[in-house]
Formats: structure tokens, sequence, C-alpha cells
């Protein structure tokens, strides 16, 4: 266990229409949160385009690449080079025709850990994700990095306290949450301020009851609907942050900017926490088989 706290860099973009120029802003921004301390770095989920999955599309399917790929490739040199830990959402082509949302996990001497993908795919209005993503088949996985156990999970995952929990039972010190998520702008003045708590604070209780840091990250920005609805669109909410195991706040980023965060987490007050706030000695694991139905029909 580090007995210095471990630097977490949080990366919220602005994405435009043009991949490669998303990139090398992500670059950029790796490199200036590297300069500045981070040794663990997030990027927000699938940060190398806009959020395709406003509209069902085939043409985007382009986008995809496999993994390991060459932004992976990029990526283990800049991790190298950086001396960092780097957590990259990507769009990722398994085989024609299967393709899933995954999350890349590099070492900060560059060698690829392995990669997360997403298990809950969403179907909304403008996140239509069953369209391109097979749900994740590599389970709940947890990465030993250099500085520190980190697990990975992916937005809609965010509201499953299942895949936190498992996640943290492999031994993770941190949950890491790429996330693209907002509001629809017709709904902002009605509901906005609810669901931005609600995302929020159903994150914040996985810190608690798993006595373990979370760090969400999420993109900003308005982006239009591919169809060119003037209606439509997504405002992503931004207010990326850091949760400690206690769930208190230990950074959140603005709403409606890019911004680049470094948070210190101290991994040593997750044996605390855990030893005075015994959550995991005492689950009833005896009693929990019925997590495994779909819904407990009352007869």
């Amino acid at each position: 266990m580090p007995t210095a706290p471990v630097q977490i860099g949080v990366i919220q973009m602005t994405c435009s229409d043009n991949p490669p120029e998303n990139f090398a802003n992500a670059v950029e921004r790796i490199r200036a949160a590297a300069a500045q301390g981070a040794q663990i770095i997030c990027t927000q989920e699938l940060f190398q385009s806009r959020y395709f999955c406003q509209s069902e599309d085939h043409r985007h399917f382009a986008l995809a690449e496999p993994i390991p790929g060459p932004a992976t490739h990029t990526l283990q040199q800049l991790a190298a080079e950086l001396g960092v830990v780097l957590i990259a959402s990507l769009f990722e082509k398994r085989a024609e025709g299967l393709y899933h949302n995954t999350a890349a996990v590099i070492d900060a001497d560059g060698q690829y850990l392995g990669k997360y993908r997403k298990m809950h795919i969403p179907d909304d209005p403008l996140y239509y994700e069953k369209f391109y993503f097979t749900p994740g088949d590599l389970g709940y996985r947890v990465f030993a990095t250099r500085y520190g156990r980190v697990g990975v999970l992916i937005c809609w995952d965010q509201w499953y306290p299942e895949a936190a929990r498992l996640t943290a039972l492999r031994g993770a010190d941190i949950l890491f949450y790429p996330t693209a998520i907002g509001w629809h702008p017709r709904e902002k003045a009605e509901l906005g301020a609810a669901q931005h708590d609600s995302w929020e604070l159903i994150q914040r209780s996985h810190a608690v009851a798993n006595s373990c840091y979370v760090v969400s990250v999420n993109r900003t920005g308005y982006e239009p609907q591919p169809d060119g609805n003037p209606q439509g669109g997504i405002e992503f909410w931004g207010q990326s942050f850091v949760a400690d195991p206690q769930g208190q706040l230990l950074a959140r980023a603005a709403v409606d900017q890019a911004e680049t965060l470094i948070v210190p987490c101290d991994l040593r007050r997750i044996d605390q926490q855990r030893v005075y706030w015994p959550f995991l000695r005492d689950r009833r694991i005896d009693t929990y088989g019925d997590l495994t139905r779909r819904y407990i029909d009352q007869e």
C-alpha cells in the first residue's frame, strides 16, 4: 500500500466531430496532468468522438478499432514516457458485427494490462447504445497497477450497486467510471437538478458501501443530434468528481467547460474505514441468493 497519496488525474473534455483532433486533445491533457503530478489518469467515455449513440447509424461503426490496436499502442508509449497509468474508454471492434464499449488499462511502464467491457447497456432516447454495443462478457475486473488496484466500470454501470460491490470484492482501491451523461435540453429546467443529484448520489453511495474511492469522469458541452434536429441533442453536464471512502467530495469539475482535476487519494484510508465501518465483515452472504433473480414475485 503506498504511503503517500496517489494522485488521480480526471480529464473532462468537450468533443468535436473530428476524432484525430479529440485524440490529440486528450494526449495534450494527459501530458499536462502528468506534469502536475497525476499518476493514474482516466478519460471520459468514448473520448475520441462525439457521443454518436444519439442516433442509430451504421456509419458510426467505422469509429471502432481492435483493442489492443492503434489507440492503445499510442497510449502505451505515452504511459511509458510519462510513467503514468492510463484508463482509456474506447469503441472496440472485436470482430465483424461484434462491438463493445470498452475501457483499456495501461500500466505506468506502458504494459497493456487488459480491458473491461461495459456490462449494462442502455436504450433510452438519445442513448441508443444497444444498437452499437454487445454487453460485456469479461466480468468485473480489477487491475493491479504501479499505483494501486483499480476497477473500471462504464457509465450506465454506475447505477448498479451489484457492479460496484463485485468489483470492490475483487480488491479495487478505486472505482473509475468513464461517463457520457447529460440533459435533454427540453427537460433541463424541470428535471435537470434532480437528475444530476441522483447521478452523483448513487456513485457516492458506492464509495460508502464499499469503503473505497470513486472517480467519475464525464464529458461536457452541448452535442447536437447527428440528424440535425434543433430540438434534440444532449447538454453533457460535466461535473466529474472524486469521492472518498466516506462518500465525501474531494473535487468536482465545472458544469460547462473542459477541466482537468488532480486529486490526491490516500489509499491507507480504505483499511481504516473498513475496520471502523465493517460492512464487508457483516454481510449476510447466506441470504443474498435471490439477487440472481430478475424480480421476486409475491405469490
